[in-house]
């Protein structure tokens, strides 16, 4: 009877992609009929009081898999700096941690291996792409090779400023953008732009 009570009271949260102890908790499921669900393999556990349906399929590609569960689960963070390179084939970098910018007066949220970039003007340059079942805000090419000139090292942002101005495919590079965007951010990149381009 208990355990039939708390699966009704948890069916509602597995239709969500990720969902969180509080909305549990906000349901009437105590912390341990969690654990219990853990157990029993119905559900699993992705971070700290973070949930999903276990071995659901999320349709994204295992590289990003966890990068994408993570970003889901911060409202108001946007994928960036080297997470966004790395999406782009913009870097070589090895993504050891994912890179999330929230607004610079959120509270940092508790993620395992999460870097966390607080940012002013989080509306420039921000685009959703859709990853599986999933909808991931993440900036642009332009406003991520800009940021990289702001907070990665002189040869990272080089590098991928480099990848985006060789033309591939669609992908074309797009400087008007990119130049409003560093004039917005107060970033000179203009001698790098000139020094590759000629």
């Amino acid at each position: 009877m208990k355990r039939s009570k708390y699966q009704h009271l948890l069916d509602p949260l597995l239709k969500e992609p990720i969902f969180k102890a509080s909305e549990a908790r906000s349901r009437g499921i105590p912390s341990r009929m969690l654990a219990h669900f853990c157990q029993k393999g119905v559900i699993e556990r992705v971070g700290r009081g973070l949930y999903r349906v276990a071995e659901a399929s999320s349709g994204v590609d295992f590289d990003f898999e966890e990068l994408v569960l993570t970003a889901s689960s911060i409202p108001r963070g946007v994928v960036c700096l080297v997470s966004a390179l790395c999406y782009y084939n913009l870097t070589n970098q090895i993504m050891r941690e994912y890179w999330i910018a929230i607004p610079n007066t959120d509270k940092s949220p508790k993620r395992p291996h999460i870097r966390i970039v607080r940012m002013r003007n989080m509306s420039l340059g921000l685009t959703t792409i859709k990853m599986g079942k999933y909808e991931v805000k993440i900036f642009d090419r332009e406003r991520t090779i800009v940021d990289s000139f702001r907070y990665l090292s002189d040869e990272i942002a080089i590098k991928a400023l480099q990848s985006y101005l060789k033309p591939s495919g669609e992908k074309k590079a797009d400087l008007p953008k990119l130049s409003r965007y560093a004039k917005a951010l107060r970033i000179n990149i203009n001698k790098y732009i000139v020094a590759l381009t000629t």
